[in-house]
């Protein structure tokens, strides 16, 4: 009978050692999978205010008078807050967003397919997301602000 303890001990332990193993690997899964998530929503959030950005431009330019528009975006993605930055140089307009609430230029662009001078930075928490269109001498100029 002596034998039968240890085993019984080692088996014991070897199962936990598994279980563990499994355990582990579920949550490293499970953390990628909302890691990628939260990308593709802050990606989404690209897309939805250069689309906003477009729209507001071409009412801008057809009325020709300023024009303001209020964005819809999140507080957090996830558990987390985010900027985006609207900029522009001699290749065009872009937008640009990430996770923290400092600018990490080395994230990806979003273009805006317009010929205009866009400048702004909102980090998420900080008020509500503003889109200004103003036209002035064929310039039109975007700005992002929080209101």
């Amino acid at each position: 009978m002596p034998s039968t303890i240890p085993g019984y001990v080692y088996s014991l332990f070897a199962a936990l050692i598994v279980g563990t193993i499994i355990v582990s690997t579920c949550s490293v899964a499970m953390a990628n999978i909302k890691n990628k998530a939260e990308t593709q929503q802050l990606q989404n959030l690209d897309k939805y205010v250069a689309s906003q950005s477009l729209s507001l431009i071409a009412d801008s330019t057809r009325a020709n008078q300023n024009s303001t528009q209020l964005l819809d975006v999140p507080s957090q993605i996830g558990s987390q807050r985010f900027w985006i930055l609207i900029s522009s140089d001699n290749s065009g307009a872009w937008v640009q967003s990430g996770f923290g609430t400092t600018a990490n230029l080395n994230q990806p662009k979003f273009y805006i397919p317009a010929q205009i001078s866009a400048s702004g930075f909102y980090v998420s928490g900080s008020g509500r997301a503003l889109l200004v269109c103003s036209t002035e001498n064929q310039l039109v100029t975007l700005k992002l602000v929080s209101e």
